[in-house]
């Protein structure tokens, strides 16, 4: 055989070696796979799964490029945290099993059992799934505050230097009123929940229920505490009924009754019982206590002043840690071997593939 023949024959066999090799990758990897983080694979299922729970609800459910665009984003948000869990395993941060079950207890708290299984099921996950995020969200959160977080140091002279750049976000053109409420509906949706899981189940059940809140305001109870155990306003109960700062302009767009008492009463006050009505069809809706924590006065506010230490810090250190957030996950991304399978697949169909 002479050198052209056996080069011939080395090119062919090495071509051959190749195709068995990616033929064997590909047998090995799955057409059920979408993608992998440093050998860890993840399911199509899995994707189809968090897809199904975002979209679960929509009236109008995403078609075309609109829904495979979500797919994407929810894959590399799967990839992101595939990413983050092996980073926490050599850094020994990874949830316990205790964490998790303290969590998934707060989380339920609100719910019966009946009920918080018809979320889930609303949800399609079962609570092995819920398990398995909550461990995940933990998790992140464990990484995100040892490598991020616990590092930034907001400095006096950073907040000096904000404030005087920023003075006149400080001087506040018309007073404002701090407000919380106690809420309580004619009518309980879905969405209602408090600590105590106590909802009216009617007009009646709900003017004796505010009577009761109202009494025991009467009484001494802390607003707070009412308001995270019976209040049934969605957005507020769960941290005491806080409604934060509204201006006094703004409190024209609520109703007559409501503005009315509000301006009259002194920081630490409360309301009595308000009737809401629906603005168009003047239907009754429910009955609330209104509470103004406190009142701002206009004018400008100085640095000596605590309350704006406090919310320069809280602005600077979030921005702080959004950004290095952002360049952390680009730099474990770096990091890790990451194969997109399922974005392959959508570039390869042109954009049509599911």
């Amino acid at each position: 055989m002479n050198g052209n023949s056996r080069v011939h024959l080395s090119l062919v066999l090495l071509a051959g070696l190749i195709a068995a090799a990616v033929a064997c990758s590909s047998k090995q990897v799955g057409s059920d796979v979408a993608a992998s983080v440093d050998g860890r694979n993840i399911y199509l299922a899995e994707l189809e799964k968090y897809y199904q729970n975002q979209t679960s609800g929509s009236e109008q459910q995403p078609t075309g490029e609109q829904a495979t665009s979500l797919r994407l984003s929810i894959l590399r948000e799967l990839i992101d945290n595939q990413i983050l869990m092996r980073r926490a395993e050599k850094l020994g941060l990874l949830a316990t099993d205790e964490e998790v079950s303290r969590k998934l207890n707060d989380l339920k708290s609100p719910y019966s059992k009946q009920e918080f299984e018809a979320r889930l099921k609303e949800k399609k996950i079962s609570e092995d799934d819920f398990k398995r995020d909550l461990r995940r969200s933990l998790t992140v959160d464990k990484v995100l505050n040892k490598e991020i977080s616990s590092k930034i140091n907001v400095s006096d002279q950073d907040i000096a230097n904000y404030y005087n750049a920023h003075k006149s976000e400080f001087n506040l053109i018309e007073p404002q009123y701090h407000l919380a409420q106690i809420f309580v509906t004619t009518a309980p949706g879905p969405q209602v929940h408090n600590l105590k899981n106590d909802k009216a189940q009617n007009e009646a059940e709900a003017r004796k229920k505010i009577q009761t809140l109202a009494n025991r305001l009467d009484s001494g109870d802390d607003f707070g505490t009412l308001a995270m155990n019976y209040s049934e306003d969605p957005e507020t109960s769960a941290n005491g009924g806080d409604l934060g700062f509204t201006p006094e302009s703004a409190l024209r767009n609520t109703d007559p009754t409501t503005r009315e008492l509000v301006t009259k009463l002194k920081p630490g006050q409360y309301s009595p019982i308000i009737t809401v009505a629906n603005p168009m069809t003047k239907q009754l809706v429910g009955f609330r206590i209104v509470k103004v924590l406190s009142k701002e006065p206009a004018g400008q506010r100085e640095l000596a002043d605590p309350r704006v230490k406090i919310a320069i810090r809280s602005q600077l250190q979030e921005r702080r840690e959004q950004l290095l957030k952002a360049v952390y996950y680009e730099v474990l991304r770096d990091q890790a071997r990451v194969e997109n399978y399922y974005s392959q697949k959508v570039l390869d169909s042109n954009g049509t593939a599911q």
